[in-house]
């Protein structure tokens, strides 16, 4: 089984929850920016959470389906179309054999995932299919999706097989009444536009007003941000009061770097294993999905909160996750037995 890409997109690669376990040799973790996103979608077409998806950039890809396949797309930034016509975003959708999917760019929000019933079957390198683009490592080739690539789907579940046979009968697509997009949980959602973060293990180096500024300014993302890190820009610089060398240490997936021009770095899914620039803040968890979901020229703020609360919320965060795995096997119970 496989998909045919007719048209790449601005940036579309294979993604997955990453590449643990290698960060002590300098290999980078990558994997999806908007993790949540990728989850529910494969939990929407029951594949395993961490099963490999397609990772969609602002401009989505044109795809062609060889064979009936159940699919989902989650997440922000574009809206999905089957042969012309819109479906929902987070709906469990069968499309029959033949058909085309294409994507409409949304006014908000910057990556959408693209779940496949058997997951994307390209070959794991060092345990996970995530494209790392700088390395040429992982995913299809190395590299993002262009036209021509043929990429393989994975066996998919044989209890799905009369959903896929319908579709095909029916000639058109098939769409669940429920959907796994939106927030997961009231108790851990805020604004769109304020990411929450603690202080970071270099906070005290900074001088009192830019200690301040850093919760009180909002700041905008750059053009010249991407996978590896937002490039931010504040209403004034981010000015340390001592300028000793540091040593380079460990960073992680939201760890905000400041450095000598005052202007913020925020790491992510592509961050390297160990940076020298000094730690300001570290993104909480619980907002990391958002801060994927932004755009260049996007603006939020920093709200800051305690590592505590940090863990608090991230709990609540996979509680709901939890909640969300449990109703949709109950929707597919319900929606195979029509």
């Amino acid at each position: 089984m496989s998909i045919s890409i007719l048209k790449g997109g601005l940036l579309t690669t294979v993604q997955d929850l990453g590449r643990k376990g290698y960060l002590h040799q300098g290999v980078v973790e990558g994997g999806a920016m908007d993790k949540l996103a990728l989850r529910s979608a494969n939990l929407a077409v029951k594949n395993e959470e961490g099963a490999a998806c397609l990772e969609m950039t602002l401009l989505g890809p044109t795809i062609l389906f060889k064979q009936a396949s159940l699919i989902c797309v989650a997440g922000k930034g574009m809206t999905p179309y089957i042969e012309g016509k819109p479906y929902p975003l987070g709906a469990a959708i069968s499309v029959p054999a033949g058909q085309e999917l294409t994507f409409k760019t949304a006014r908000q929000g910057a990556r959408a995932y693209l779940a496949i019933a058997g997951g994307i079957d390209v070959p794991a390198v060092l345990g996970s299919r995530s494209t790392y683009l700088r390395a040429k490592l992982g995913g299809f080739a190395g590299r993002k999706l262009e036209k021509g690539d043929l990429l393989p789907i994975g066996k998919v579940a044989k209890h799905l097989s009369p959903l896929l046979k319908k579709a095909d009968k029916q000639g058109c697509p098939l769409v669940s009444n429920w959907h796994v997009n939106g927030s997961l949980s009231d108790s851990v959602s805020l604004s769109e536009n304020v990411v929450r973060a603690i202080p970071g293990s270099h906070f005290s180096m900074f001088t009192k007003e830019s200690q301040t500024n850093v919760f009180d300014m909002s700041f905008t993302i750059q053009n010249n941000s991407d996978r590896m890190g937002y490039r931010l820009q504040g209403e004034a610089p981010l000015l340390r009061e001592t300028k000793e060398e540091l040593l380079s240490e460990a960073v992680t997936f939201g760890t905000v770097q400041v450095p000598p021009d005052g202007e913020p770095i925020v790491l992510m899914a592509d961050r390297q294993s160990t940076g020298g620039y000094p730690r300001m803040l570290q993104v909480a968890a619980v907002d990391l999905p958002k801060l994927a979901q932004m755009r260049p020229g996007d603006a939020f703020s920093f709200e800051r909160i305690t590592l505590e609360e940090a863990q608090y919320l991230f709990l609540q965060q996979e509680m709901a996750m939890q909640q969300r795995k449990v109703g949709i096997a109950l929707k597919w119970t319900e929606w195979l037995a029509r």
